[in-house]
């Protein structure tokens, strides 16, 4: 019961300090725990490691601000917290299954019309689970 409690206040600071640079070791020692024990109660908890629950709240963020569309596609990179433009793309392909350009590009047209609390909902991107 003690570690998902832990669990839970990593997962809330990513949630917070999203766009700030974290990675599992300072995750990991804000916790207490090593690295490794963290990834692994991590992924059991949440079905995803810290690191790929980072990018998807990154990701989401993203896409939020693709929407909006007043800011490009690098501009977006980093103020979700990516420090690489190349890694952002990749990313964000992965998981929302299109590049950001053409994301920003088709999300105006998609979502016209519709709250940006319900587009937010919708447009979600969920991560393939094997």
């Amino acid at each position: 019961m003690r570690d998902l409690a832990v669990l839970r206040r990593v997962r809330d600071r990513i949630d917070r300090e999203y766009a700030r640079p974290l990675d599992v070791e300072a995750l990991a020692r804000g916790a207490h725990m090593s690295a490794g024990h963290l990834s692994r109660e991590f992924r059991l908890a949440y079905g995803e490691s810290p690191y790929g629950y980072l990018m998807t709240r990154r990701i989401e963020r993203a896409m939020t601000l693709l929407r909006r569309g007043d800011l490009s596609v690098t501009e977006v990179c980093f103020a979700v917290g990516c420090s690489s433009l190349g890694t952002f793309s990749t990313r964000f392909t992965e998981l929302v299954g299109t590049p950001p350009s053409v994301y920003r590009r088709r999300a105006a047209e998609e979502t016209a019309g519709i709250p940006p609390c319900v587009a937010k909902q919708v447009t979600r991107p969920l991560r393939k689970r094997a």
